[in-house]
């Protein structure tokens, strides 16, 4: 319990660090950006029922490219999130995008780590969503 603990703690640290260097290169444009409500786009395949109290992880459509890849090296790399579908060959790997597959590291992070808000933040780049962004053969873990 104590490695899982120590897990969380950096995970926390680091995700304060993401915030922390995303804050210091917003601009008043994009400021304004950050709190108007982001609209959930799943891919055209995806399941579009809601399902009561279950939430999802993805990555905010609006969020810079450098930024989805940071957080997307971080949630595989540092995060400890199991990204090996994210390979070639693998079940979530095409479409073979930035948004997706930083949907799909930041949605695996926030399951592993108790689907808390912060858990999702991701420096700005990550939203939660209440819609089941899986595709295809390629299926997001969901809360219970």
């Amino acid at each position: 319990m104590k490695r899982k603990e120590l897990m969380i703690m950096h995970g926390l640290l680091i995700l304060g660090w993401f915030i922390a260097s995303a804050a210091s290169r917003i601009t008043p444009q994009e400021k304004a950006e950050s709190v108007t409500p982001i609209p959930t786009l799943s891919p055209p395949e995806g399941n579009m029922t809601f399902i009561n109290g279950v939430t999802w992880c993805v990555a905010r459509p609006g969020a810079s490219q450098e930024d989805l890849q940071n957080a997307l090296d971080w949630a595989c790399g540092p995060g400890g999130a199991d990204c090996s579908q994210l390979q070639p060959g693998g079940r979530c790997y095409q479409p073979n995008t930035l948004l997706t597959h930083a949907s799909y590291a930041f949605n695996i992070f926030y399951q592993q780590n108790g689907n808390s808000d912060i858990a999702c933040n991701f420096g700005g780049a990550g939203a939660l969503v209440k819609r089941d962004p899986s595709f295809g053969s390629c299926k997001f873990l969901a809360s219970e």
